[in-house]
């Protein structure tokens, strides 16, 4: 069962404790001018947080990844994986995942839970150590697209969606999942947070055409999955 190896892999989850200012933060923002936000050096607590057994509640990793459809055949890019709360997930249902971060901390974190997972699917997860504006994919390589909890650290976003795109399949997918504008007990500072009228906006100027908004089915968070048509060269 996914579960239990996910347990034996990835360990007991640990509560960040009481005092700390970390809920769920990404851990290279280097837009971010907020100190408090910047805990980069104490992995083991963004490990922690990122593990955290609450996150289950708020996050509902089966209905995020419900969102994706049938994944038989597919290549799945996890951008921003960090511990590989996600990507682990998928393994099971996708062809082949790639958990991208541009921490090598987190890609050496994956890498030793992975020799962990059973021997008939290891093959299908890899690590890829991404840039802060490339995550790196190869021409058409991905299927879908996973953004979670990570848009909102991106810069020069139209850019990075435009290079994305060249790493995506035609008619590709892209979900983004990050947090609500409003104020929470989990996510980045409100002035980082994006919204979802302006991620849709980003998104249809670097080429992709929105599907589906959703900002019922998550507490704290919205969903947004979009598609990318590329353009053909016609032959006169």
């Amino acid at each position: 069962m996914l579960s239990s190896w996910l347990l034996v892999a990835c360990g007991p989850s640990q509560e960040p404790p009481e005092n700390s200012s970390l809920t769920l933060l990404h851990p290279n923002n280097p837009s971010s001018d907020t100190e408090t936000y910047q805990t980069e050096n104490d992995f083991d607590l963004l490990v922690s947080d990122y593990e955290s057994t609450q996150r289950v509640i708020w996050q509902k990793p089966d209905l995020v990844i419900a969102q994706l459809g049938d994944l038989s055949g597919k290549t799945v890019a996890d951008i921003g994986a960090g511990t590989g709360y996600f990507a682990f997930r998928l393994v099971p249902r996708a062809e082949r995942v790639i958990a991208i971060d541009i921490d090598q901390r987190f890609i050496n974190f994956m890498d030793s839970i992975k020799v962990r997972l059973p021997e008939n699917v290891q093959d299908r997860f890899e690590t890829r150590l991404g840039k802060p504006e490339d995550p790196l994919l190869k021409p058409s390589e991905a299927d879908v697209v996973m953004l979670v909890n990570t848009y909102c650290f991106l810069e020069n976003r139209i850019q990075y969606l435009k290079t994305l795109a060249t790493g995506m399949k035609n008619e590709g997918e892209l979900l983004i999942i990050d947090f609500k504008k409003n104020n929470l007990p989990v996510g980045p500072p409100t002035e980082l947070k994006v919204s979802t009228a302006q991620v849709k906006a980003e998104l249809e100027q670097a080429g992709f055409k929105v599907k589906k908004t959703d900002n019922q089915s998550l507490d704290y968070q919205y969903i947004i999955v979009a598609t990318l048509q590329k353009p053909t060269n016609k032959i006169n």
